[in-house]
């Protein structure tokens, strides 16, 4: 069975499921898929968007054109697909893409064999809104970043440890041979380590914790506008591999989503009612007056 290879903070990555393909086009991509047919994008005042269909489940492809693998950092409404974290795009786990490769992502990556599909809903109901945070709905977004090219580095033989005297055996911890000390100073650092880990992550489980159980607000009209849901669960079997990235990004690229109502409102789409059919009137055209009394 084939599996899809992610990258975690630049060098480590997962991957998913699906024969690869041959990427076309000569450029990085994304695009969403709805019911197998790539949604059609609207370029619009520097920014490109998408229709949202509520209730639709959508999936997202990402492709490599070049002969080199890439990682790629994919996130919806500023989350990470993986983890559901936010997090810069280098600091993000990534995706890997073979030479040529294209790839479909299907949902949130929930274990290593399972993801949850994405479906298009409102604010409202969104993965986004249960995360606690829904500042940046409606986004989709692709960093992709090439592989770090290693240097061979000159091999250098390892030294011979000088031989211990008397006085060195006398000194070491139970009579072993060894730096004095050496044995009782790892452990204690090793303690300190855990206890600040302990520390940082207990804010996080509480902030989780008091999520859940505070209040909901009443709805606003911002929770009516499109988000990603966290839907029913397909197969997605992921496998750890090695990746090296570069810190800049090679590509990034966005993509904004809206349902049709906000589309139209903000111009995206041309509205096609009267009302808006009287504001393309003109006050000239080069004709004459019509006279009603001449047959045509």
């Amino acid at each position: 069975m084939s599996r899809r290879r992610l990258a975690y903070l630049g060098s480590i990555l997962f991957l998913a499921s699906g024969a690869a393909q041959a990427a076309a086009g000569g450029r990085y991509d994304l695009s969403v898929v709805v019911g197998g047919v790539t949604a059609a994008e609207y370029p619009f005042q520097s920014k490109t968007y998408i229709e949202a269909i509520r209730g639709r489940s959508f999936s997202l492809r990402i492709s490599n054109p070049t002969s080199e693998r890439v990682a790629v950092a994919l996130s919806v409404d500023g989350r990470n697909v993986i983890d559901a974290k936010r997090t810069s795009a280098g600091a993000a786990t990534k995706w890997v893409l073979s030479p040529g490769q294209i790839l479909e992502v299907p949902g949130w990556q929930v274990s290593g064999q399972t993801a949850r599909r994405f479906f298009f809903t409102e604010t409202g109901h969104s993965y986004a809104k249960w995360l606690g945070d829904t500042a940046n709905v409606g986004t989709i977004e692709a960093v992709f970043f090439r592989e770090r090219i290693r240097r061979p580095q000159a091999w250098t033989p390892p030294q011979e440890p000088e031989p211990l005297t008397e006085n060195d055996r006398a000194g070491a911890p139970n009579g072993a041979e060894g730096a004095p000390g050496l044995a009782d100073g790892a452990p204690q650092m090793q303690g300190e380590a855990k206890s600040r880990d302990s520390a940082s992550a207990a804010p996080e489980a509480g902030a989780s914790g008091s999520r859940r159980e505070m209040m909901q607000p009443r709805p606003t009209e911002a929770d009516r506008f499109a988000a990603t849901g966290i839907g029913e669960r397909t197969s997605n079997p992921i496998e750890w591999v090695d990746f090296e990235g570069e810190s800049a990004p090679a590509a990034r690229i966005s993509l904004r989503y809206e349902f049709r109502t906000e589309l139209l409102r903000l111009g995206v789409l041309p509205r096609a009612d009267e009302l808006f059919a009287r504001e393309r009137g003109r006050g000239f055209e080069p004709e004459y007056a019509p006279d009603p009394g001449r047959i045509h």
